[in-house]
């Protein structure tokens, strides 16, 4: 009797000799038909054996593969990279891999080949998902380490013309809010409404303002390129891998690998994102240029990227621009304009951009790229006007909506800011930061019986402590507005428990002891907040005032040109130094 429910007739793959896994039969296995009308012949190797039960994993007696050694484990590979379940699919490839080289390329003549192609895949696909594990998109890495700071050698205008240069933003003509309505980071850049890799560090001036940077990549160690998205070298192999690195570039024959197109190119993503050794990466970039008698774009394209991470700008312009003349990529176009911002060069990335569209008309991120950098020249005005050309092309893009909506805030347009930020609450966006932005427009519209349950949920859902320390800055914002001077300086105590680097708080502690009449706390107060944030000009300008009613005037006339120099339109800083210039002049 047949075991089991009855199997509907199959047809046999003449392409893929390969045995089907099953449950065992007893007694003689029924004939079965194919499905073009063809009978099956008594031997082959996709035959079940006659006579008995199926044969375990191994080698039919016809020499042919048996299924579940080869085919069906890379099927399931393939499988789990196309979901993105990138750690299964490097188990199974790497057990795969693990095989004894006697069952893996055991016969001779079509096997050996089937398996020598079944091995080259299962590598190129364990590479790929190692890749995508750690894979940082280039184009939005754009972050600048304090090596590439501090020690850029790249000379340019020491007093560029208004309008022409990221490095000295104080020279635009945006007209966007004063820096006493919209806080400026430590470059003088007005603070976005999303936070992007270009936007977390600023430029500090100095070695000992850069060592202070603040370590938005949470780690303990200063940002530099090598941090945050950019894994070190070395530690990436290892955390994938704990037997070692899946490749040993060092014993790597490069030129061999060059002359394969297919792998060549998940060998070189391999190396660059993975390992991050760009040496390597770039030698065999190079040589399958070179291969490729120097026609492929694409080798062109990560030949550039090589160069632009070793700080080679003009050999990568060169790169991209040879690339563009083969194939029109909008890709190419971005890492571009990032070599043209590197470089100091935001009209040039501008005209790129606006060319590009010409060619790409309605491309959301060659417009998004014109916002990012009227953004970052201070031009507000019109970066929101092409933030707003974006939301026409893409109604759901998140960074469009952020920055119109902190833009309106900051205009002193909390309802409609409000607007901006519940669309993206609509749009599933739901985290710390959106919420405290909720809570100050409520505060600010008026609307009172939302303000402090969209804090309590900011609160809920701050990842780290520096998320809380700004909901908590935020509240004792609150807690002034209503007159509760006691809640905000418990506010301003709570978010110097969560960071004690929070400049802003610091001064604001300092201005309630004044009123509380503890000069000497003020005092200490804003120096600390001062050598924490010398780009504010509040705390310069507390301790002018401070110094100059203690009578001590020289100490006031320091702080007050610091303050002058932090927001040169500040009127109460210009009057106070007029003051102390009379004074001088009487003595």
């Amino acid at each position: 009797r047949r075991q089991g429910p009855r199997r509907l007739p199959r047809a046999a793959s003449p392409a893929a000799p390969v045995l089907r896994p099953g449950r065992p039969r007893r007694g003689p296995a029924a004939p079965r038909q194919h499905q073009r009308g063809r009978p099956l012949s008594a031997s082959g190797p996709a035959r079940r054996q006659r006579g008995g039960r199926r044969r375990g994993p191994g080698r039919s007696s016809a020499g042919a593969p048996a299924g579940e050694m080869g085919l069906e484990p890379l099927f399931q590979a393939s499988s789990y990279f196309r979901r993105r379940k990138f750690r299964e699919c490097a188990d199974v490839c790497s057990q795969l891999l693990e095989r004894p080289p006697g069952e893996q390329v055991a016969g001779a003549g079509p096997y050996f080949t089937f398996y020598f192609i079944l091995i080259q895949a299962a590598w190129n696909l364990k590479t790929r998902a190692l890749t995508e594990m750690v894979y940082v998109d280039e184009i939005d890495m754009d972050q600048e380490g304090i090596a590439e700071m501090i020690l850029d050698e790249n000379a340019i205008a020491q007093v560029a013309r208004p309008g022409t240069s990221l490095k000295l933003p104080g020279t635009s003509q945006g007209g966007g809010p004063s820096p006493a309505v919209r806080p400026v980071t430590q470059s003088g850049r007005p603070i976005t409404g999303f936070v992007r890799p270009s936007t977390q560090s600023g430029r500090p001036s100095t070695m000992e303002q850069a060592i202070r940077t603040p370590r938005t990549a949470l780690t303990a160690r200063p940002i530099t390129s090598a941090s945050g998205g950019c894994v070190r070298l070395g530690t990436a192999s290892m955390l994938t891998n704990p037997d070692g690195p899946f490749i040993n570039l060092s014993r790597l024959n490069l030129t061999k690998y060059a002359q394969k197109p297919k792998l060549a190119k998940a060998l070189f993503e391999y190396i660059f994102h993975h390992e991050n050794d760009v040496k390597n990466a770039l030698d065999l970039a190079a040589l399958a240029t070179e291969h490729a008698q120097f026609k492929d774009w694409w080798w062109k394209v990560q030949i550039g990227k090589c160069y632009y991470r070793l700080g080679l700008y003009r050999e990568a312009e060169k790169q991209f621009k040879s690339a563009l003349k083969q194939q029109d990529m909008v890709d190419t176009i971005l890492y571009l304009a990032k070599v043209y911002v590197r470089l100091d060069q935001p009209v040039t990335a501008l005209n790129l951009f606006k060319q590009g569209l010409d060619r790409f008309p309605g491309e959301v991120t060659l417009i998004c790229g014109i916002a990012r950098i009227y953004e970052e020249m201070n031009n507000i005005s019109s970066a929101a006007e092409y933030y707003k050309d974006v939301l026409k092309q893409d109604n759901t893009h998140v960074e469009a909506i952020a920055c119109i909506g902190s833009n309106h805030f900051y205009s002193d347009q909390p309802e409609i800011a409000l607007r901006f930020y519940r669309r993206l609450l609509q749009m599933g966006v739901y985290n710390c930061q959106l919420f405290n932005n909720l809570g100050l427009c409520c505060f600010y519209a008026q609307q009172y019986d939302m303000t402090l349950s969209s804090f309590e949920r900011a609160l809920f859902l701050a990842e780290n402590e520096e998320e809380t320390a700004d909901v908590w800055y935020n509240l004792g914002h609150v807690a002034v507005g209503i007159g509760d001077l006691n809640l905000a300086y418990q506010c301003f105590k709570l978010t110097l428990v969560n960071n004690n680097d929070y400049a802003e708080a610091y001064n604001n502690l300092a201005v309630l002891e004044m009123r509380k009449g503890h000069t000497e706390q003020a005092r200490a107060l804003l120096q600390t907040a001062s050598s924490l944030a010398p780009h504010m000009y509040e705390p310069h300008f507390n301790i002018a005032i401070l110094s100059e009613k203690v009578g001590d005037l020289q100490r006031s006339y320091t702080a007050a040109q610091k303050s002058e120099e932090a927001f040169p339109g500040h009127v109460d800083t210009q009057q106070l130094l007029k003051q102390l210039k009379e004074h001088f002049a009487m003595l």
